[in-house]
């Protein structure tokens, strides 16, 4: 039976909101209706995770004005280090709290028709897109609590749209900077690549400050046409008092292709769900994460990737470093669904353990309703391998400097994926940093 929950806000602070911001009549509805669902839905079901009492709803302030750029020059320490400071024609977004904080696009983009915007203002220049697309495909608002809270108190994020056949050859890049202790983040990411296009898509979320605290919620909806291809790198670094929700979802046409690289470095309880849909016959999609847990947090992870159409492939790979006396969940889900013929669904869930205290999960799982396919997953939890070890420290290289390099090693295959490499070096030092 469900009960209801009460949140921070009602439904007059929603209209407000709605209608201070301009929105259209159709997404005005849209948040009403999702607000009364997200009083009654439960909380999402994950695995091996107790979230009734982590904070997702609770919070005094909501909308909250900050800073925003008009150079690179202009920008944080931390986010220079992100970005070409010398290239002030890149496709680069800046996002300080809920505010957008600065905004480039190359002409070269603009002309072929690419649209890269903040997604409020997207709703109101581009409303017939946005709504084609918004919480249609990829999440749902009814799902459970999350999605629907979301749906109604959506306050920031990004609206990447690039037409047929445009191929954009230089990245975008995202970084959303958040820094205020009392007011949510509840951020959309909505990425649509149509009919034989591609992009690739790089994103940031960063603390100013290792004190921050407050609650994130994220949604990224990545939506590929027909023959479509998007490549979707990310790197979440948010602090310690972050408590943070993240759902990124893919939904694939026919031959379309989705490869995710996420590096995972929260500091605080964080819950993931990065799922991708195969729609499309042909369609492909590989999801490769990192992970590294530390102190006592607690942080749950769920792939899946769930083939629909005929000769669709999927790889999950997912590799953590769990340390101190936190805990670590993997589950991975390769589902087939009936019809699916001649589908490829593999995956690989890696956890290396550093602390005796540490808790590591690796929960590898095939759902198969169709006969003509193929399946497999392979599972390990354990420590540094002593043979490597032996192997580096007869070389003359110390144990410390041994087990950090076979740490690196470890979680190359996601940091080697990302295609900007000042966000490469970024997720270096923040994993030497972490596992230091």
């Amino acid at each position: 039976m469900m009960t209801e929950t009460k949140l921070a806000m009602n439904e007059q602070d929603v209209r407000t909101f709605s209608e201070q911001n301009g929105e259209p009549e159709w997404l005005k509805e849209f948040r009403l209706q999702a607000f009364a669902r997200a009083q009654v839905l439960p909380l999402p079901e994950v695995d091996k995770t107790k979230l009734n009492k982590w904070n997702f709803t609770q919070f005094t302030d909501f909308s909250v004005e900050s800073t925003t750029y008009s150079a690179l020059n202009e920008l944080p320490e931390k986010v220079k280090a992100l970005v070409d400071l010398e290239n002030a024609k890149q496709n680069l977004y800046i996002q300080h709290n809920q505010t957008p904080a600065y905004l480039s696009l190359s002409e070269s983009a603009k002309a072929q028709g690419v649209i890269l915007t903040d997604i409020l203002t997207a709703v109101k220049v581009h409303p017939e897109l946005v709504q084609k697309f918004f919480m249609t495909e990829a999440v749902k608002v009814d799902e459970h609590r999350l999605t629907a809270l979301h749906a109604a108190l959506m306050n920031g994020g990004t609206f990447l749209y690039v037409p047929k056949n445009v191929v954009l050859e230089e990245p975008v890049q995202a970084i959303y900077v958040h820094d205020h202790e009392t007011a949510p983040l509840f951020n959309h990411v909505l990425v649509v690549a149509e009919e034989n296009s591609a992009v690739t898509y790089v994103e940031n979320y960063i603390s100013a400050n290792d004190g921050a605290k407050g609650i994130v919620n994220i949604i990224t909806e990545v939506i590929a046409g027909a023959n479509a291809k998007i490549e979707y790198g990310a790197v979440d670094t948010l602090a310690k008092g972050v408590t943070t929700y993240v759902n990124r979802r893919g939904y694939t046409g026919r031959d379309a292709q989705i490869e995710w690289a996420l590096g995972m470095m929260n500091d605080g309880n964080t819950i993931s769900d990065n799922t991708t849909n195969l729609v499309g016959d042909g369609s492909v999609s590989h999801s490769k994460t990192v992970v590294v847990s530390r102190g006592k947090q607690t942080q749950n992870f769920t792939t899946r990737i769930t083939h629909f159409g005929k000769n669709t492939e999927s790889f999950i790979l997912k590799h953590g470093v769990v340390k101190d006396a936190s805990t670590m969940i993997f589950n991975g889900i390769g589902k087939i669904e009936h019809g699916a013929s001649k589908s490829d669904a593999e995956q690989e869930s890696r956890v290396l353990m550093l602390s005796e205290k540490a808790r590591g999960d690796a929960n590898p799982m095939l759902l198969i309703d169709e006969d003509d396919v193929m399946a497999g997953h392979a599972a390990s939890v354990g420590r540094v391998d002593p043979v490597q070890l032996y192997y580096l420290m007869s070389r003359g290289i110390s144990k410390n400097e041994a087990e950090r390099l076979i740490i690196h090693g470890f979680l190359a295959p996601v940091v080697t994926q990302l295609p900007i490499e000042s966000v490469k070096k970024q997720l270096t030092e923040v994993i030497e940093r972490k596992v230091r």
